[in-house]
């Protein structure tokens, strides 16, 4: 692949993480007036006709019946536990230090990856998990710094995004894009929505509004992403996800008075080094036949945000 194609693919990917940072933001902004699970409920409500309208393009017959219930469940659980935890977080935590925790997704990739993908870990990646671990623990500095369950929340958010990248690298192209999205938006709706009637404030006209953007910006960003691994080499692609820092710490600073503190910066540092080294690892063959973290597509999925590995399937490339 060209160089050309590659700084394509580096563009469409940063722009992808700039909408994606943005729709954190927002998340944010309106985790400060309502409960996060009031927000997931709306923004995922919002989202479904633009959801539906993109699984028009689903041309397979069937049902919501899926082939693989056990590991379909599974999915459902951790993107909704994901998706819930991850706007919560969003809402009481720094988006930089957000960010820092979920950047730890690609060392639980390749940690479940054995387990669930039948993967070979060799030491240099493990020694890169490790390493990435610690610079977790740096973020979350226990011992020196209140844990609250923003953190807890956080580590949760990245370990659910974590487990549905690998389920569906597991089940392949068994399941159709249809069940793989809907099972998740439907079980978000009943637990989201069970949620409203303990805690419910009415919302304003124009921060519904800002929940339909929320779900405009997922799907573009998805798309984008998409557009962006076929441009450029994944182990090109993929590092770019580690700009949102730079978005979350400027959001951070402009609107919620915020600041990247040194010790968030240098966790961040570490499990960013971690996760490049990884990726580089997978990019040049260093014991992986199924380079999970590179195929991952990783991003925290909420139902306003699905995997643009599912969204690929019902946008194929021309002659594909």
């Amino acid at each position: 692949m060209n160089g050309s194609a590659n700084v394509r693919g580096a563009l469409l990917a940063l722009l992808a993480m700039g909408l994606y940072a943005t729709h954190d933001a927002i998340i944010k902004y309106l985790g400060g007036i309502y409960p996060s699970f009031q927000i997931l409920f709306f923004a995922s409500l919002l989202s479904f006709p633009l959801v539906s309208v993109v699984l028009m393009r689903d041309r397979n017959p069937g049902s919501l019946r899926p082939a693989n219930p056990g590991w379909i469940a599974a999915r459902t659980i951790f993107a909704v536990l994901g998706g819930i935890c991850g706007f919560y977080a969003f809402s009481v935590l720094p988006l930089a230090q957000v960010y820092a925790i979920l950047f730890s997704a690609p060392l639980i990739v390749t940690i479940l990856s054995i387990p669930i993908l039948g993967e070979r870990v060799g030491i240099h990646r493990w020694a890169a998990v490790l390493i990435g671990l610690t610079g977790v623990l740096v973020v979350l500095r226990p011992g020196s710094q209140p844990l609250d369950f923003g953190h807890i929340a956080a580590v949760v958010a990245a370990l659910g995004g974590a487990s549905t990248a690998l389920i569906i690298r597991r089940l392949g192209g068994t399941e159709r894009p249809l069940v793989l999205i809907m099972w998740p938006m439907l079980g978000n709706f009943v637990a989201t929505g069970a949620a409203l009637s303990i805690q419910y404030r009415p919302m304003e006209l124009s921060h519904l509004a800002l929940s339909s953007l929320i779900a405009l910006l997922g799907l573009i960003a998805g798309f984008l992403l998409i557009l962006a691994y076929r441009a450029g080499e994944a182990a090109i692609v993929a590092p770019m996800q580690y700009s949102q820092i730079l978005w979350a710490t400027g959001y951070g600073i402009l609107f919620f008075d915020e600041s990247l503190d040194g010790v968030t910066l240098l966790g961040a540092s570490i499990i960013i080094g971690s996760g490049i080294y990884i990726v580089w690892r997978e990019g040049r063959g260093g014991n992986s036949a199924n380079r999970p973290v590179t195929s991952a597509r990783l991003r925290a999925e909420t139902v306003t945000t699905p995997k643009t590995t599912v969204l690929q399937r019902l946008w194929p490339p021309r002659g594909g």
